[in-house]
């Protein structure tokens, strides 16, 4: 039987982090992952070149049931340590907009940083191995493969949530977790586009591909950022940004002007330009697709001095307040994360270790603390890794 000190199952970001940290510190320290290929969520982030943090990183970005658990592992690693990462390997990076950071190249670039850090470290790596069993008959935990057994002392699962099953996501962390008697909060899709039905879902068809700066509000939530209409539903970083806040059967609303009182703008409108139509006013405000649509759905016609406030009101509710009821959203499929996971009152938050069974770390987005979209969750993971490499 192999013995190791350490063995961490999933070679992805936080796995990788948490491994580097463990090796460094002299500890014997394998990775297993069933996939053939270490880190995909990193290759196929950010179009490919991985928004691999942001530069406004703090707990306010992360949803959790326990909001404050995530701040004893971004206080000790945060975004600019993996900066000076990246730096250190002179990796070329850009902020793209709302301090979210990419690479100029490639998303390749970080996988190949990890991994030249983990050689430096003397871990081990070992991909396309399929986990059958995980049992803990002493102080030990026992690791059944396909290539035999491990023994380890400690065990860090971070093998990720159920977000894009494509590139091989699976719910094995939360089988782990149960198996020991870990309680988890219901894992959801998350940073995820919303579907609709009937007229909305044909309204969003007609208007497939048409883009809008909006701000999108669920409660007392709001995000304001792109917006785009496809064949399905809406996406756009405002509506993954809100899918994660999202409750079902309940509307969002969209503010598809936030820079313009509408009401006001077609009051003052009436007055410099009283013989203009409506729709052409309308015009100026949205992209001309949107304009025409929301023009016929409202009936919208005529000079600006023939018409009354409550029409104005109708169409300012309609552009400046338009309430929408999503039917759901398009799931793991398109998920970029998993809400939910692991309970946080399970975990040291300063370790990552399970309070019931010592030695069972949990890191990463099997993990219930899911961050915004811009960076975050690949922040948490580099965090939440660094903080159990440091006890493992």
């Amino acid at each position: 039987m192999k013995s190791v000190d350490v063995l961490i199952v999933g070679a992805g970001a936080a796995g990788l982090m948490c491994a580097i940290e463990a090796a460094r510190r002299g500890r014997s320290t394998l990775v297993l992952d069933h996939s053939k290929k270490p880190a995909e969520k990193i290759r196929i982030s950010g179009g490919g070149r991985c928004n691999f943090t942001n530069l406004h990183c703090s707990p306010a970005n992360f949803l959790s049931e326990n909001p404050r658990f995530c701040v004893s592992a971004l206080k000790r690693y945060t975004q600019q340590d993996f900066i000076a990462l990246v730096d250190k390997h002179r990796i070329p990076w850009h902020e793209k907009t709302l301090g979210q950071l990419f690479c100029d190249n490639s998303a390749n670039d970080i996988i190949s940083m990890l991994l030249r850090e983990l050689e430096a470290a003397g871990c081990k790596l070992e991909l396309g191995t399929k986990i059958a069993g995980v049992t803990k008959p002493d102080d030990r935990f026992r690791i059944s493969t396909g290539t035999g057994e491990i023994s380890a002392q400690s065990l860090v699962v971070a093998c990720g949530g159920l977000s894009i099953p494509k590139i091989g996501a699976t719910g094995f962390g939360y089988e782990i977790a149960k198996q020991f008697g870990l309680k988890t909060i219901a894992p959801r899709a998350a940073l995820v586009p919303l579907t609709f039905s009937d007229a909305n879902r044909d309204l969003c068809k007609k208007l497939s591909g048409v883009s809008v700066d909006a701000l999108v509000s669920f409660a007392k939530t709001s995000f304001r950022e792109g917006l785009l209409f496809t064949h399905r539903g809406l996406s756009g970083p405002s509506i993954l940004q809100i899918s994660s806040y999202w409750q079902e059967g309940k509307p969002i609303a969209v503010d598809l002007a936030p820079t313009i009182n509408v009401f006001e703008h077609l009051k003052a409108s009436r007055q410099t330009s009283p013989k203009q139509d409506i729709r052409n006013t309308i015009s100026a405000m949205l992209p001309n697709r949107l304009a025409d649509e929301l023009g016929t759905g409202l009936k919208l016609g005529g000079r600006l001095a023939d018409l009354s406030d409550k029409v104005f009101r109708k169409t300012a509710e309609a552009i400046n307040s338009w309430q929408i009821t999503p039917v759901g959203t398009e799931g793991y499929r398109t998920a970029e994360v998993t809400l939910g996971g692991v309970s946080t009152k399970e975990l040291s938050s300063k370790t990552m270790e399970s309070a019931k069974v010592p030695g069972l770390y949990f890191i990463g987005e099997v993990v219930d603390v899911t961050g915004h979209l811009g960076g975050f969750n690949f922040q948490w993971a580099w965090s939440s890794g660094h903080a159990a490499g440091q006890c493992v």
